[in-house]
């Protein structure tokens, strides 16, 4: 990491109340847990952005407003205006293939299928920090739903109870 440059940590997820709690939308979820509570947002280069000192660190929190599939237009955006390395960036979403609650992080690598990661590698390449929040598969259920709708379904109370408790041990850097 560039210790004189800012970091930016971009929360996936699709704009819009109708969207709020909906396993697409866990890595809003996650920034807005990791901002202090009386952050104050913006709108600026397509996404909602809050600016933090923490550890002496310049911190960039962003939502991008693009909707999941054109995510990556707001993170260039983001990245060319504070002039961010890709190894100051962390984007937090959502991973079908991880157990609800499951934790993982890894630097680069393939997209999975992910929109929101395929239009983001598109625009800056592949090589930040993904930090990915298990939402489970509707196959791991036996529910045979159409995983677009999964996504853009809500979480049960315990799942949300597993989700809560993953984005509580999210680390910054």
């Amino acid at each position: 990491m560039q210790e004189n440059k800012p970091i930016l940590i971009v929360g996936l997820g699709n704009p819009g109340a109708q969207y709020d709690f909906t396993r697409h939308n866990v890595g809003f979820m996650a920034v807005r847990h990791l901002v202090q509570s009386d952050a104050v947002w913006r709108s600026e280069h397509s996404a909602k952005t809050t600016t933090e000192n923490i550890d002496g660190r310049r911190v960039i929190f962003a939502l991008p407003q693009t909707f999941m599939n054109n995510s990556g237009d707001a993170v260039r955006a983001l990245v060319a205006y504070y002039k961010i390395p890709l190894e100051n960036i962390t984007v937090i979403h959502d991973d079908m293939d991880l157990k609800t609650g499951t934790l993982r992080e890894k630097v680069g690598g393939s997209s999975a299928g992910h929109n929101g990661i395929k239009s983001i590698d598109a625009a800056i390449g592949p090589d930040y920090r993904r930090i990915r929040i298990g939402i489970s598969h509707p196959r791991d259920y036996n529910i045979p739903m159409n995983p677009a709708d999964w996504v853009l379904g809500r979480f049960s109370d315990s799942e949300l109870i597993e989700i809560n408790r993953a984005i509580s041990d999210i680390k910054l850097f």
